[in-house]
């Protein structure tokens, strides 16, 4: 991505910010390697909630603040179901307050289930999604 853009938090496809090699990266995912490296230091998990951009985790209330006690994950239960995020995003009108309004609470509701719910088979069934859809 390019450096101090202008625009919103959300990531679309196709944005002119997203250079040609960001592009590929994305695409293939290959930009989440160096977080294997958060993964064998600790800091992350394979599976958990994704981190958030900063702001979003300070909306979080009641109940929904427990999932900030998950290790964050390179994949998770709410990665698999909007992995084409960013085409969804391009195909509404106001990115943004999509995201805000229908994506990020669902995620919330996904992630706060996962929390409820994980368990060693599941987070198998879900990197065995992640590498199989």
């Amino acid at each position: 991505m390019l450096i101090n853009h202008t625009g919103s938090s959300v990531s679309v496809k196709g944005e002119s910010r997203i250079t040609s090699f960001g592009a590929f990266l994305r695409k293939y995912k290959i930009d989440e390697l160096p977080e294997l490296v958060n993964v064998l230091i600790g800091d992350m998990s394979m599976v958990g909630p994704r981190p958030d951009v900063p702001g979003y985790a300070d909306k979080l209330v009641g109940e929904h603040r427990l999932i900030l006690k998950l290790r964050p994950g390179i994949t998770g239960p709410a990665s698999i179901v909007y992995a084409n995020e960013e085409e969804l995003l391009a195909s509404v009108t106001n990115p943004q307050k999509y995201n805000d309004e229908v994506i990020y609470p669902d995620k919330v509701r996904i992630n706060l289930e996962y929390y409820h719910n994980n368990s060693f088979f599941g987070d198998l069934r879900i990197i065995f999604r992640t590498f199989f859809r």
